[in-house]
């Protein structure tokens, strides 16, 4: 017995070819109905030397509610020694969940989300996310906040004493950066007063600059 399946508008779905009888689909992004999709780049200044182990270089804070924030992909960009060279060790930038996040930090660079700031269309809603700061030249404040007690992604890399080297071109922490459902197997979601962070430890005296980019949508379920 034959069963048809139907669309919400009465459409009937076709199938590929006539041996195997595939159906026919199309992969869209996730269903944001008067909300959107987003991505941002931002790139650090010169980060002064002696930065404290595990200080956060970058934060994103959902505040919007009952809307929620689907994190699809997070990675560093990429990272570059500058002029002033580093004792030989290890660079590790690490990548955490925040829950109960009350009091927002502070420092660095701002993103500003208003208007038609990092929608992937004009016509989407602009952005509900609350806060994005990234470092410029110290670590960032991140405000009040438990992270989880483990990462979701680490990225490790030697470093040397030489100087104007580039240790990272780019390496993802989470997912991917297409915005589509079948690029991650899941996205981090984000509910209220909820985010993501990203952190480093670098060897002593040596100044650098990173990126680091971010794509997320935002819908009211999930």
């Amino acid at each position: 017995m034959a069963i048809q399946i139907q669309g919400t508008s009465g459409t009937l779905p076709e199938v590929d070819g006539t041996t195997y009888r595939a159906l026919r689909v199309t992969m869209r992004p996730t269903d944001y109905a008067l909300l959107g999709l987003y991505r941002i780049s931002m790139q650090s200044g010169v980060m002064a030397a002696g930065l404290a182990a595990y200080a956060t270089i970058f934060y994103a804070r959902w505040v919007a509610s009952p809307q929620l924030a689907l994190i699809w992909g997070v990675s560093l960009d990429g990272v570059a020694g500058t002029n002033t060279a580093f004792t030989a060790g290890t660079g590790f930038h690490g990548f955490q969940v925040a829950r109960a996040w009350t009091v927002d930090g502070s420092g660095g660079n701002l993103a500003v989300l208003t208007g038609n700031n990092q929608k992937l269309r004009a016509s989407m809603g602009s952005s509900l996310m609350g806060t994005i700061r990234c470092s410029s030249t110290a670590a960032l404040s991140a405000g009040t906040n438990n992270t989880d007690a483990q990462g979701m992604g680490h990225i490790w890399y030697p470093i040397n004493t030489a100087t104007g080297v580039t240790y990272v071109t780019q390496a993802g922490f989470y997912g991917s950066q297409t915005l589509e459902d079948g690029g991650n197997p899941a996205p981090i979601v984000l509910a209220q007063n909820e985010g993501v962070t990203v952190n480093a430890a670098m060897p002593a005296t040596g100044t650098w600059q990173f990126g680091i980019s971010m794509s997320w949508s935002e819908v009211n379920s999930y």
